[in-house]
């Protein structure tokens, strides 16, 4: 094996490529990203008190690392496309650990911020290039599987990134998180140099040509349909983020319990994701994807209305003040793929980048709210609630805006399968 070109290892037979030591791998490229949000959310307070940071300025540095992961959903596919997958990959991780060893080493919460700069220009490269590397070696039942086990793979993050968080703030403290996220995406480094195989062969590839690349980014974006379906993705994110980016109040502040207790945040959300997958299998081509993003925001807004209930009738108290967040989370599943599937067949023939421009506008959307809107909705369990809420209906009206003016004839899917990818996408 030739352990010096990053090009590509020696001849790695087909069946690697396609087999579970593969999708293994893909499936902890696209975890990493959300184990660099989740692990360190135990740590705010911690952080607040050893570097002399407010509370709001911890809770920027969740806008350091989400603004550039957002803007670089540009470019990573691109990028991928000219240079090969494997070498996009592996300068990622490269520049990642770089980044975890800088947030380990801070002294001041402006260190932090350059840290988590640097994870976010780089965390989204497994997120973008993983999935492509999936669809340039699979198609039809074998991609449809490979990508279920990364879907499912990546819904366990939320919850075990800050279990792992926790656990290491207890054990060696805050310092411990982001070398715990260096080895990490130093052992991915290895394993895939390793391991990894080139899925894009040269006469593939296609040179970075900034105006015929700035034409194609223009066709997209000028779509209203593709703009107003990315767009009600982001807001059904962004409601459901609102709990994850506020999980550090919510658990500790609100529900007064100690940073080993994010669980009880996480574990039910991810339950709910992991059901909304399965019934999506279940109903995969015999419901148009109209009926499923309908059905979805009903459930959605439901749990809603019942979450703000909870919130305004009872003080914050476990289990009930997470009731509801798990039929959010299922709605969420109904939802999320199909507005994927259809904003895709908005641009045909640019498919990968249109991908990209539709997670850029989910990402730029959690950045936003995480630097302008969670400051003043994570003061309150109650605020928290009417924010998912009213995140919710903007996302319903817009996904009405797209729908009204495409046709729902189709079952969902049609001939190519909806793969129920993860919300937590970076």
């Amino acid at each position: 094996m030739n352990l010096i070109s990053p090009e590509m290892p020696a001849q790695v037979p087909a069946t690697t490529r396609t087999g579970p030591r593969f999708t293994i791998l893909v499936g902890g490229l696209v975890m990493l990203g959300q184990f660099a949000i989740g692990t360190y959310l135990p740590a705010f307070d911690t952080l607040g008190a050893a570097l002399s940071a407010s509370p709001a300025e911890v809770q920027q540095s969740l806008t350091a690392y989400m603004l550039p992961f957002g803007l670089m959903m540009l470019w990573h596919g691109a990028i991928s496309d000219a240079i090969g997958r494997r070498r996009s990959v592996l300068a990622g991780l490269a520049l990642f650990a770089l980044g975890s060893l800088v947030c380990a080493a801070a002294s001041q919460i402006e260190t932090l911020y350059a840290g988590r700069f640097l994870q976010g220009l780089s965390a989204g490269v497994g997120a973008v290039v993983g999935r492509a590397m999936v669809r340039d070696v699979a198609s039809g039942a074998t991609a449809q599987r490979q990508l279920a086990l990364v879907g499912m793979l990546f819904a366990l993050a939320p919850a075990l990134a800050p279990v792992c968080g926790g656990l290491l703030l207890a054990w060696a403290g805050w310092r411990s998180i982001f070398l715990f996220l260096a080895l990490l995406s130093a052992g991915l480094l290895w394993t895939c140099w390793l391991w990894l195989p080139e899925t894009l062969p040269p006469p593939a590839r296609h040179a970075l040509r900034p105006v015929r690349l700035a034409r194609a980014y223009r066709d997209v974006l000028s779509n209203p349909g593709f703009v107003l379906l990315a767009l009600a993705n982001a807001g059904v994110n962004m409601a459901i983020y609102v709990y994850v980016l506020g999980a550090p109040s919510f658990v500790t502040q609100h529900l007064g319990l100690n940073p080993q207790s994010f669980a009880w945040l996480f574990v039910p959300i991810v339950t709910g994701l992991l059901l909304g997958s399965l019934t999506l299998f279940g109903v995969a081509g015999r419901v148009s994807p109209g009926k499923t993003i309908a059905g979805g925001h009903v459930l959605m807004f439901a749990a809603a209305v019942v979450n703000l209930s909870l919130a305004m009738s009872h003080a914050p108290a476990l289990p009930w003040i997470v009731m509801a967040l798990p039929c959010f989370a299922f709605g969420m599943m109904l939802t999320q793929p199909s507005l994927q599937l259809l904003a895709l067949d908005c641009a045909p023939e640019r498919r990968g980048l249109a991908a990209s421009c539709y997670l850029t506008f989910q990402q730029v959307g959690n950045a936003l709210l995480s630097a302008l809107v969670m400051p003043l909705l994570s003061v309150s369990i109650t605020r928290m609630a009417l924010g998912m809420l009213a995140i919710q209906c903007i996302g319903a009206l817009l996904a009405c805006l797209a729908l009204r003016s495409m046709d729902q004839s189709q079952p969902l899917g049609g001939d190519r399968p909806v793969i129920p990818t993860p919300p937590f996408n970076p």
